[in-house]
């Protein structure tokens, strides 16, 4: 089994890692649903953070309590909460970031038995000095939380060391991008998202020590090969479960060289500085990352921010994937799509759910756009 099938092991089979994890080292396990979640702090507390991410089988279990406008990721997960799958967690985390989370969070607490839970609802507003404060005393409350819900304390050392591992994750997942950006042949597409959705599941020392295995086997060029006339394109939007995508737009006449996705770059992006107290440091990193749409600093930050990496990266085109009913997404669609139109950067938008539409229609649909590029 070579390093990129160790990653693809633990995607596919998270929930056999996690168990294994908790019974061969006494892991206390806390489930999360997004990258506003301070896991360096789950982290420091001695237990181990694992990122979520539903289910795309049947879902019946979880319809009885959700409005039908819910997307496929908080149905999915509230479907394996009740029917069993995640019994192996010892809590969960809930960033605010949109309606549903939220509602899910409270579902969660009335229909389940998991012993800790605590919602971490962070500003929205990030561009003023009086959110970077707020931001500082949910870092603290949540800290708080971890130690009284495991009876631990987490001291400025732990913090400090978790900071310390996640800039050197960030920095090798960032390096992966890079290598692929540079030269798309280097790695596929899917075995890109295998990496980065393994680091969010993957014992996070035993991570260190991987990803500078996958860096020397990328640069190794042992990795699928793509043709290098395809199209450069970055993904931008709300999917999170979906590698097949990446065959399919690579068999369309396109590569994927950079991405914006919750499961993407905006995981890695944003360094914690060593200076000062590793707490607010920590809360600093979480005020100036690159946002989502459940943040704000400006009415074109994140277009903004697209432009450029489509720029920065020599991308011809950004395709949009969004899940249906995803509101926050939606809302920022219009603005971005004009910023982009004004750059000259094409781009095209689908809606999916957890299954994706039929492979021929997603075929027709990437093969239009690449010849319009």
């Amino acid at each position: 089994m070579n390093i990129i099938d160790e990653f693809k092991d633990v995607v596919l089979n998270p929930y056999s890692y996690a168990k294994k994890l908790k019974a061969d080292e006494g892991k206390k396990i806390i489930g999360y649903f997004c990258t506003y979640a301070p896991e360096e702090l789950i982290f420091a507390a001695g237990a181990h953070p694992m990122r979520l991410f539903g289910t795309s089988e049947n879902i019946h279990l979880a319809d009885s309590h959700l409005q039908s406008y819910s997307c496929s990721l908080v149905r999915g997960a509230l479907e394996e909460a009740l029917n069993g799958n995640l019994n192996f967690l010892d809590g969960t985390v809930f960033p605010h970031t949109c309606d549903s989370i939220q509602r899910l969070s409270d579902i969660w607490r009335m229909n389940t038995s998991f012993s800790f839970f605590s919602d971490v609802v962070m500003p929205v507003k990030l561009n003023t000095e009086s959110a970077r404060e707020y931001m500082r005393d949910v870092i603290g409350k949540f800290s708080n939380d971890l130690e009284s819900g495991f009876s631990v304390s987490i001291s400025d050392e732990k913090i400090a060391e978790a900071n310390d591992i996640y800039n050197k994750i960030r920095a090798y997942l960032k390096e992966v991008y890079r290598l692929r950006s540079e030269d798309p042949s280097c790695i596929s597409g899917a075995d890109t998202y295998y990496i980065i959705k393994g680091a969010m599941i993957m014992e996070r020392r035993e991570l260190l020590k991987k990803l500078p295995l996958a860096i020397d086997y990328i640069k190794s060029g042992k990795s699928a090969k793509t043709a290098s006339d395809k199209s450069r394109l970055i993904l931008a939007g709300s999917i999170c479960n979906h590698p097949d995508i990446y065959d399919i737009i690579e068999e369309s006449g396109g590569v994927v060289i950079w991405d914006d996705l919750c499961t993407g770059s905006r995981y890695f992006e944003g360094e914690i500085s060593s200076q000062g107290n590793p707490a607010d440091a920590l809360a600093d990193r979480y005020s100036s990352r690159v946002i989502c749409p459940a943040k704000h600093i400006s009415n074109t930050s994140r277009g903004d921010n697209l432009a450029a990496l489509s720029a920065d990266h020599k991308a011809k085109g950004v395709i949009f994937m969004y899940l249906k009913f995803c509101d926050p997404h939606s809302w920022d669609y219009p603005y971005m799509k004009g910023i982009l139109g004004e750059k000259g950067v094409a781009n095209m938008l689908l809606e999916v759910e957890d299954k994706l539409p039929s492979l021929g229609q997603l075929k027709t649909r990437f093969e239009a756009f690449m010849e319009m590029l």
